[in-house]
């Protein structure tokens, strides 16, 4: 059962995700237009009416694409940090407040763990290899847990890096809101007829110039807080598999024998 659990999670694949966000966002798009598309949410939420863009190529909907990219994103971290954490239930090691390891009985654990990750995923089963390893090169206890912290800050710093596209996309939105707004501005202040200023055409032009940076703090909000939800998860499995190697592993080498 534990096999199939983890079978369940296998790494997801950027680009089919990429292109499965890119079409939800598409239908989206779609949906809107057919439901809201001639009310004040459709000018306020795709800037259907609009007179600068030839519609559906407004700066609203650029910005719902990129927000669904960013949902994509959110998703095969929120699978990773999953799959990461099920590592934690395949018992590769003796949980037991017994069980002492010495290096001959070290060879078969690693064996275990051995098809089990790569350079960038699976956390726990590369920690374990690694330590054995390097206990099975000096005997030294004292090296195997200098080995450890030393790969958990590496571990922790791939995590972080992997957030790079998602932070990049939560700034880029509201950075295209902010555009939109102003080009919606300059392109209103051009219409205007200085010899007879229609103030309402002008107020009702400007409202409509704001509604860009309006969505895009809106989707910029979401995603940030998807964010704040699941990298903890991914960095929690970072945790979890080091304090799981050091008390199952690291606390249980003898090297008192052979």
């Amino acid at each position: 059962m534990k096999n199939e659990n983890l079978k369940i999670w296998t790494l997801p694949d950027h680009l089919p995700v990429l292109a499965i966000s890119l079409g939800s966002g598409c239908v989206f798009i779609g949906l809107m237009t057919f439901f809201v598309g001639k009310t004040q949410a459709g000018v306020i939420l795709l800037d259907s009416m609009t007179q600068l863009f030839p519609y559906p190529l407004t700066i609203q909907n650029v910005m719902h694409l990129l927000f669904f990219v960013g949902l994509g994103e959110l998703y095969i971290r929120w699978r990773v940090a999953v799959r990461e954490q099920s590592f934690l239930s395949r018992e590769y090691l003796p949980e037991d407040d017994e069980t002492v390891l010495q290096a001959h009985d070290l060879g078969p654990v690693r064996r275990q763990v051995a098809k089990e990750f790569d350079g960038e995923h699976g956390f726990l089963p590369s920690l374990i290899d690694l330590c054995i390893l390097q206990f099975q090169a000096s005997r030294s206890v004292d090296q195997t847990v200098s080995v450890l912290n030393s790969s958990l800050e590496l571990i922790a710093h791939r995590v972080d890096l992997r957030y790079s596209m998602l932070r990049y996309i939560v700034w880029v939105i509201p950075t295209i809101g902010f555009m939109g707004t102003v080009i919606g501005i300059a392109w209103t202040l051009y219409q205007v007829d200085p010899n007879a200023p229609d103030l309402k055409k002008l107020t009702a032009s400007l409202a409509v110039a704001f509604n860009t940076t309006l969505v895009a703090l809106i989707l910029s909000a979401i995603l940030v807080f998807f964010l704040h939800l699941i990298q903890p998860c991914e960095e929690r499995s970072v945790n979890n598999a080091g304090h799981y190697t050091l008390k199952n592993l690291i606390n249980r080498l003898y090297t008192g024998g052979n």
